[in-house]
């Protein structure tokens, strides 16, 4: 199996450092152009390899996107241009979802035990499907303007659960 994807070029460069270490963890070939070439026998581990590149893309550590090679673990993308269309708008709702001093974003992966980052467009989180989902929904209520205590009590409660 052969895949492709392109990532934003200042994470490509930095993706050239690990590029070999994925290739020995998941018995692949990875070729670095202007996009990222995968080549694997397995073509689930070439899935799961795309999406460790994809959320490498998308602003996580490569130790967070290398628990994408097991298969409890997915990623989830949330594209904040489908909550507003605002430039500035974005930033707010962007905003609401990091929190004063990063607490929000904090909370949400504290109470449903996953990663999450803000990076460009996009809002991703990378967990167990399970409270992958949990994250999700509460990332879209703040996006959406419900309170920042209406979302972290449903956490706590396990209303998104």
């Amino acid at each position: 199996m052969i895949s492709s994807i392109k990532i934003p070029e200042e994470r490509l460069k930095k993706f050239r450092i690990y590029s070999k270490e994925l290739e020995k963890l998941a018995n692949c070939k990875i070729r670095i152009n202007e996009e990222i070439t995968i080549e694997a026998e397995d073509p689930i581990m070439g899935m799961r390899v795309k999406d460790v590149v994809k959320a490498f893309g998308r602003g996580f550590d490569f130790e967070d996107a290398l628990n994408l090679l097991d298969e409890e673990y997915c990623l989830e993308t949330i594209n904040v241009q489908d909550f507003s269309r605002s430039k500035k708008r974005m930033v707010e709702i962007k905003g609401r979802v990091i929190g004063r001093q990063g607490k929000a974003k904090k909370l949400i992966e504290k109470y449903t035990n996953v990663k999450i980052t803000i990076y460009g467009k996009t809002i991703s989180i990378i967990g167990k499907w399970e409270e992958v989902q949990k994250a999700k929904r509460a990332v879209e209520s703040l996006l959406q303007g419900r309170k920042h205590g209406t979302v972290f009590r449903s956490l706590m409660e396990g209303r998104y659960g």
